[in-house]
């Protein structure tokens, strides 16, 4: 593999990586409903607001969300809502291979 080839891999999968956290994914699915401000997303997952603002730092890291200053607020959306097309693709893997453990079990 030549190097451009191993930084678009290594690309990948940073943002794959930053994905892989239950908590991350339901703060991708809640901002799918629109933006929303770290204090609702704070209350949301039910953790404190340093845990959520490290999680939020994880997405916007890899270019899975982006924030925006408004006075003492801090709102974040989704700055690709095509990630939600990895959803889709991660339920249809799931729906897979509960269909394939119910037909080996007969």
């Amino acid at each position: 593999m030549d190097d451009s080839t191993r930084r678009k891999y290594d690309s990948r999968a940073r943002i794959i990586k930053a994905m892989g956290h239950g908590t991350r994914l339901f703060l991708v699915d809640e901002l799918s409903r629109g933006e929303r401000c770290v204090c609702e997303l704070q209350e949301l997952v039910g953790a404190d607001m340093s845990t959520v603002s490290k999680h939020l730092a994880v997405l916007r890291e890899a270019g899975i969300v982006k924030d925006e200053k408004r006075g003492n607020q801090v709102f974040y959306s989704l700055r690709c809502p095509c990630v939600l097309n990895f959803f889709a693709c991660v339920e249809s893997v799931m729906q897979t291979s509960a269909t394939q453990a119910v037909e080996l079990a007969r």
